[in-house]
């Protein structure tokens, strides 16, 4: 159990933060903690708090506080999981319920690296949403340059068939979507004020975190189609390299037509053939052939057949 008070920068302290009529307050809290000292905090969570069950990000507004909870999809690297957290606050404070580490970590974050000179609650919140999104624009940086080196790979020949990983790059896309779609949501929730918890002239904080989450589901729907121009690029390729195939062969069926002809005149059981019974006859034939042959690659090749 970790409690905080909002100051310039967030201050370290105890129980007594929450009924701190001066300074707004922070709590960390796993789901025990939260049974047995929820009464300190004089807020009703309206929702389901079994943590691992908590599949989206959403807020719901209760008469005397405003609830909600928060999945993060997981990045690269992480663990093999989402993060899943819930939250509720009022005009006095806002208290987070985590089983893991993960919401401890990022107000540790905020307070090594923030400072403010008007410290509130609303920027408290902006300031933790905004770090839960803040690997994502370099990750999704990152995969864009990927994407780019797949497409020099396709156009060089080198990818043959369309990539699997493409296929787990659109599912973690997807997911992203997802959030933000609901993350703007949160941001809106949290600008209508319904309960008057916050100070008019902040709400900007909200709107500025909605406007962010916004260009990065605009960035996640760009990579999206890129992907589909991919698998497209892939099927064009396949259909060139097919097509330059049956190009070859037919070039090469026509080639050895004229030959497989001579083969069949010289093959039949006549006396009177050309040069039958010439010494010369043999040869003749090989150098015509070998002239067929040449002459057909070099139209071939004028007509760039080849």
């Amino acid at each position: 159990m970790y409690f905080f008070q909002i100051k310039e920068i967030l201050t370290d302290s105890d129980q007594t933060a929450v009924d701190d009529e001066e300074y707004q307050y922070v709590a960390v809290l796993n789901q025990q903690e939260y049974m047995d000292a929820q009464d300190i905090f004089r807020m009703g969570l309206d929702i389901d708090l079994r943590i691992n069950n908590l599949f989206n990000t959403k807020a719901v507004v209760n008469y005397n506080s405003l609830a909600g909870t928060l999945d993060i999809p997981k990045m690269p690297g992480d663990l093999p999981k989402n993060n899943h957290l819930a939250f509720m606050l009022d005009g006095d404070g806002i208290v987070f319920v985590d089983n893991d580490d993960y919401t401890l970590n990022v107000v540790r974050r905020i307070q090594a690296t923030r400072k403010w000179r008007f410290p509130s609650l609303e920027r408290f919140i902006y300031d933790f949403l905004e770090e839960t999104i803040a690997p994502d624009p370099e990750y999704l940086e990152r995969l864009e340059r990927e994407l780019e080196h797949i497409e020099d790979l396709i156009m060089d020949g080198e990818i043959e068939k369309y990539p699997a990983k493409l296929n787990d790059v659109r599912s973690d896309l997807l997911e992203m979507h997802t959030h933000y779609d609901h993350m703007i949501d949160l941001a809106k929730e949290l600008e209508e004020n319904e309960n008057e918890f916050f100070r008019e002239d902040n709400l900007r904080y909200f709107r500025l975190l909605g406007e962010r989450c916004q260009r990065l589901q605009d960035t996640v729907t760009e990579l999206r189609d890129y992907i589909v121009q991919l698998r497209d690029l892939v099927s064009e390729q396949l259909a060139i390299k097919q097509n330059h195939i049956m190009t070859l062969l037919t070039v090469i069926t026509a080639i050895f037509m004229p030959l497989t002809l001579i083969v069949g005149w010289y093959g039949m059981n006549f006396v009177n053939m050309p040069e039958l019974y010439s010494p010369y006859g043999y040869p003749l034939v090989i150098v015509i052939s070998i002239m067929i042959v040449v002459l057909s690659l070099f139209w071939f090749r004028r007509r760039k057949w080849l």
